[in-house]
């Protein structure tokens, strides 16, 4: 199984580099994994409906450009499913019955993601009812992939 994280935006903050980096690095020990970020479009403070839409399709083309026709789409979401450990990793086991080695895991910008790449989706995940920084939740999917790995 080979994971790639794909998601809007760079970090800039030392310590989420660091910490995942620090997942990234455990995770490679049992399955390969890599990321690719997408710059992020620029949003005035007050946006309308249709320049949020235009915002996040335009984000949402860069991210599809990165997701192949093989790869078992994940997008986090806040309105997605909310899993636990083991039913994260039976989620997962679960692609391979669609022959889908290459898991891919979404990560919207601010705005949240497209219906473009929410339609491509395969799952739709959230990891709390709570929203986090897009930056933040980085950190907090690379720890979860870190732990299950082993079981992958």
């Amino acid at each position: 199984m080979e994971i790639t994280i794909i998601c809007v935006g760079k970090i800039k903050e030392k310590y989420l580099k660091s910490g995942i980096e620090y997942y990234m690095q455990a995770i490679k020990k049992f399955l390969p994994i890599s990321l690719v970020e997408i710059p992020d479009e620029k949003a005035p403070e007050n946006l309308s409906k249709s320049m949020e839409t235009q915002i996040k399709d335009k984000e949402g083309l860069a991210l599809l450009h990165y997701i192949k026709e093989d790869m078992y789409v994940i997008t986090l979401e806040i309105l997605g499913k909310e899993l636990t450990t083991e039913g994260l990793i039976k989620a997962l086991k679960k692609a391979k019955q669609f022959n889908k080695e290459k898991l891919c895991f979404v990560i919207g910008g601010s705005l949240g993601l497209s219906d473009h790449v929410l339609k491509r989706s395969n799952l739709s995940i959230s990891f709390s009812q709570m929203t986090f920084p897009h930056q933040l939740m980085r950190l907090i999917l690379t720890e979860k992939l870190a732990e299950i790995a082993p079981y992958l």
